[in-house]
């Protein structure tokens, strides 16, 4: 599996999302969230983040985005409308912590690496159960074939591997595919490509699987 590597627009890049035929990046480094063509990836918007932008998601229409907050690092749930934060949507994560997000038809999944698990929520963030995580995740999606994919990581998060994982099953066990760089966090497949951010390296990847 080879990775087609590139410049991210901005450093420290995080969550991604494809919405309305764009590629949606959020950045540590600026706390913004960019809205690129996927092709160039030339920024075509940028959008102020209220705090640190983690996971982002297409839910109905919109994208629910997961933000921290404070010294604390408390995590809350946005929804992006109209191209800016609904600051009035915040709502608090489950224990306040939260980081990966992926939607599949009005399932939102969020993922808490600190629990160990991830959070199968409705649209209006009700809990409907947990899938326990049998190693440290460094994100995950659904593919084309409605498989859930992940990136699997050890405990000191180094050898990465991209995989699958049942999740239609509360204690799922992480089905190897091939190996990603460490630097990869968060996962999304656009209905033919998979990309990834290399956080630490300031780069987005794409590869197929």
């Amino acid at each position: 599996m080879e990775l087609t590597r590139r410049p991210s627009p901005a450093n420290r890049p995080f969550g991604l999302a494809k919405f309305q035929g764009n590629l949606w990046m959020g950045s540590w480094d600026t706390d913004r969230v960019y809205v690129l063509d996927p092709q160039s990836l030339e920024v075509t918007k940028e959008i102020e983040a209220p705090g640190r932008p983690y996971g982002i998601a297409p839910l109905g229409g919109e994208l629910v985005a997961v933000i921290a907050h404070g010294e604390e690092d408390d995590r809350y749930l946005y929804r992006i409308r109209d191209g800016a934060f609904d600051v009035a949507s915040k709502t608090a994560c489950q224990d306040m912590t939260g980081s990966f997000l992926t939607a599949r038809d009005s399932a939102l999944y969020l993922g808490q690496m600190h629990n160990r698990r991830i959070l199968e929520m409705s649209s209006d963030y009700a809990i409907r159960r947990e899938i326990a995580l049998p190693t440290r995740c460094a994100g995950f999606a659904f593919g084309p074939d409605a498989r859930f994919y992940m990136i699997s990581a050890d405990d000191e998060f180094e050898n990465l591997a991209f995989g699958t994982l049942d999740v239609a099953q509360n204690r799922p066990q992480f089905e190897r595919i091939a190996s990603l760089p460490d630097e990869a966090r968060y996962l999304l497949h656009d209905g033919a490509t998979w990309w990834t951010s290399l956080r630490d390296a300031n780069e987005i990847a794409t590869f197929t699987a």
